[in-house]
């Protein structure tokens, strides 16, 4: 092979490149010199080179400021400046693409809006804005907006959103928002919500909310609520609302909540003041308060400090007041008349 043949396959194979380097090294000679574009084969229409402010085409700048609107492609090399008002619609690729409000496609090592991200957005390194984000946005450490995210998010290591989530929001290490976070949230160590948390929620270590839970929630730990959990609730040791836990709650220590319906099972212990449906504790259920215990229970030492409506199993059972029945080795009643507070095998109200 001579030099030419050569020096020729090595163009061939890096003539892209090669036409990049151009295109950029024409559009910073014109935004130096001119201070404005060189646009082809009109003014604002075909190809532009520097920094044009009103756009549709095809257009390479080094660094894009006070820009007012592209459409279209929009190539940019460096960090954009004082360009908070400007409008994207299109394709923009680049280092770090910024701009008030993107649409379409972005494409970056960080992808920044002042306002706005929609469709899809792939930051390498992270992905934001200021207020929304709609559609796929990805970001290799982090994806978040200071408002709403709408659609499928994916951080690296974080996803968050200052209001709500609303989509498939995974989080390599957390995911949350501050306000609603609904859809499939999964996050390797936290999943939550400083309000409500609706839909399906996996986390490695704990999955809560301020308010609400409901859906299907897994926490590696713990998942609570601060009010209400509904649904399908498993935890790795604990299962607990701040007002009511109802439908399916497994833990491997503990379930509570001062009202918990529904098939409550334990490792440990169950607590709260009424508890309704099926309860199984491999040691303790306890009711307090005066509370009431309905439906069927079983734990080795089930201690109502109450009513119980309905079965209640085990080695000890401890009840103030029984409508029902207790089965185990001794039954206590507290209202029996004395003789019959203590019995074994079977106890009841006489």
């Amino acid at each position: 092979m001579t030099t030419g043949d050569y020096l020729f396959s090595i163009y061939q194979k890096s003539k892209l490149s090669i036409i990049i380097f151009i295109f950029l090294l024409t559009s910073v000679y014109v935004d130096a010199t001119l201070s404005q574009s060189l646009d082809i084969p009109v003014k604002g229409y075909g190809i532009s080179f520097g920094n044009s402010k009103k756009f549709a085409g095809l257009r390479f700048n080094f660094r894009d400021k006070r820009v007012d609107r592209i459409d279209g492609v929009n190539f940019t090399l460096w960090k954009a400046e004082e360009n908070e008002d400007a409008l994207m619609r299109g394709i923009s690729l680049g280092v770090m693409p910024e701009a008030g409000d993107m649409g379409y496609l972005q494409v970056g090592f960080g992808v920044i809006a002042e306002y706005q991200l929609t469709g899809l957005t792939l930051g390498i390194l992270g992905a934001g804005s200021g207020e929304d984000m709609d559609g796929i946005n990805i970001g290799g450490l982090g994806a978040g907006a200071g408002g709403d995210i709408t659609g499928i998010n994916i951080g690296g290591l974080g996803a968050g959103a200052g209001r709500s989530m609303v989509g498939l929001n995974i989080g390599g290490l957390g995911a949350g928002a501050g306000q609603d976070a609904l859809g499939v949230n999964i996050a390797l160590l936290g999943a939550g919500a400083g309000q409500n948390l609706y839909g399906i929620t996996l986390a490695g270590l704990g999955a809560g909310a301020g308010q609400n839970v409901a859906g299907i929630t897994f926490g590696g730990l713990g998942a609570g609520a601060g009010q209400n959990m509904t649904g399908l609730n498993i935890a790795g040791l604990g299962v607990g609302a701040g007002q009511e836990l109802s439908g399916f709650s497994v833990a491997l220590l503990g379930a509570g909540a001062p009202v918990i319906k529904g098939v409550t099972i334990a490792g440990l212990a169950i607590g709260g003041e009424d508890i309704t449906g099926l309860s199984i504790a491999l040691a303790h259920i306890r009711i307090e308060n005066d509370g009431i215990l309905t439906g069927v229970s079983a734990a080795a030492f089930p201690y109502i400090k109450g009513q119980l409506k309905g079965i209640s199993f085990g080695i000890f059972n401890y009840a103030y007041e029984v409508s029902g029945v207790q089965i185990g080795i001794l039954n206590y009643i507290a209202d029996n008349p004395s003789g019959l507070k203590y019995l074994p095998i079977f106890n009841t109200s006489f």
